[in-house]
């Protein structure tokens, strides 16, 4: 099922008229925890023939998604410079956990990238929420150190964009002056502001994003009906 409707999306894309010049992909790439997963997802995505910028989630096993998203033109929570922007990946995934945390280590790797970058707008890409979602079980698996994380970005003062994957429905809104996007799962929804896990009936989904040289950005919802 979710393979097929991951197929379904990447269809809805080829069929219509806007193209993209990166894709985010931000985590949990496959379910049953194994090598042949993450060449399946290799293949359905290499026909897009753009680089895709990877990151984990929490049912992703590193040791098996690195060699497949370390390879161009996959990329594995990598830094990249496109014109005015700096694309960063951040590793969010805690062992055993559904919620996440980056850890100092991974912070401070980004403020150096951020350091050496002469970029003037930087996009921060990760798995989970780094801000409450208003659903109660879905916030004990959020970002632990969310705010920390916000902070932090705020003080290099060029970070305009973080996108995030993980809880299966939109979000758009704005923190510490950072524009936070949350994108649909391409497979199943979990239904917004429920205290319990519920299934919505929403169809796979996925975003179009245009970062512009003055750091504004428009971005566009598909739901792949």
């Amino acid at each position: 099922m979710t393979q097929e409707s991951l197929q379904r999306v990447l269809d809805h894309y080829h069929a219509g008229d806007w193209r993209a010049d990166r894709a985010l992909i931000t985590g949990d790439l496959i379910q049953d925890d194994s090598a042949e997963a993450y060449e399946r997802f290799k293949n359905l995505l290499l026909p897009l023939n753009i680089r895709m910028h990877c990151v984990p989630g929490n049912h992703d096993v590193r040791d098996l998604m690195r060699p497949v998203c370390s390879r161009p033109p996959f990329s594995y929570c990598a830094r990249e410079e496109v014109d005015d922007w700096l694309l960063v990946g951040l590793d969010s995934c805690v062992a055993g956990d559904a919620g996440g945390e980056v850890s100092r280590d991974e912070i401070e790797r980004f403020e150096k990238i951020a350091s050496q970058s002469q970029a003037r707008h930087i996009l921060v890409a990760l798995h989970h929420p780094p801000v409450p979602m208003g659903s109660a079980w879905l916030d004990t698996v959020k970002l632990k150190n969310g705010d920390t994380l916000l902070k932090r970005l705020q003080q290099v003062g060029r970070v305009r964009l973080l996108v995030f994957g993980h809880v299966h429905q939109p979000y758009d809104g704005e923190h510490r002056g950072i524009r936070v996007l949350g994108t649909p799962s391409t497979c199943r929804q979990f239904k917004p502001g429920s205290d319990e896990f519920d299934v919505d009936e929403r169809p796979p989904a996925y975003r179009r994003i245009e970062l512009s040289a003055d750091g504004s950005i428009q971005e566009e919802l598909i739901w792949v009906e």
